[in-house]
């Protein structure tokens, strides 16, 4: 079994623990020695990171061919129609490569989600709305391109799970250590 951290990233915190201009850092929020993060989330994003202290897990969780999904909840400006999210759906040509087919749905606003800070800019003409976006890559700022690329810019991106591990009981800033292995995020892991 590796030690795994389940960690609700604030935004403006960078994936590493050595902060860097104005953003902070882990170091102010993990106590735990020699873990180190699976897949990155820009200062920018919010939402779950994982950490481990197993240089193969962590290796395979990042892996876009492990096929690990990662669910995002993307508050997007404007109010997309489901022709725009097909593209998603398809699999959209992006400038350096083409995402492959997301599994995207409207989604009300999610239940329990805390405010972020700073706020999101509010322009009162412009309505904005919520997409539930999952996908098995993981490029750079990736989702946020797939949002723009369809003409809804992203204003604020949640990492909601990778895998079966999910934000379900983190509050923000908070982590879990847990045992586990590549098998639990596959699907055993919140049974």
């Amino acid at each position: 079994m590796s030690s795994i951290v389940l960690f609700n990233k604030p935004y403006g915190v960078l994936s590493q623990f050595t902060p860097e201009g104005k953003w902070r850092a882990l170091n102010e929020f993990i106590a735990v020695k020699d873990v180190y993060v699976a897949g990155r989330l820009d200062a920018d994003s919010e939402g779950l990171l994982i950490l481990t202290d197993d240089g193969k897990l962590q290796a395979k969780i990042a892996d876009p061919k492990h096929k690990l999904e990662k669910t995002y909840w993307a508050q997007v400006e404007g109010v997309p129609e489901e022709a725009a999210l097909d593209q998603l759906r398809a699999g959209i040509k992006l400038s350096d490569f083409t995402a492959k087919p997301a599994k995207v749905r409207l989604i009300e606003e999610p239940a329990g989600l805390w405010q972020r800070d700073p706020p999101i800019r509010f322009r009162a003409a412009i309505p904005t709305s919520w997409l539930e976006i999952r996908i098995s890559e993981g490029k750079n700022r990736q989702v946020r391109r797939m949002t723009a690329a369809i003409g809804y810019p992203t204003l604020r991106l949640i990492r909601a799970a990778i895998g079966a591990a999910t934000l379900d009981g983190l509050a923000l800033g908070q982590w879990r250590k847990i045992d586990g292995s590549y098998q639990d995020l596959q699907g055993r892991f919140n049974e």
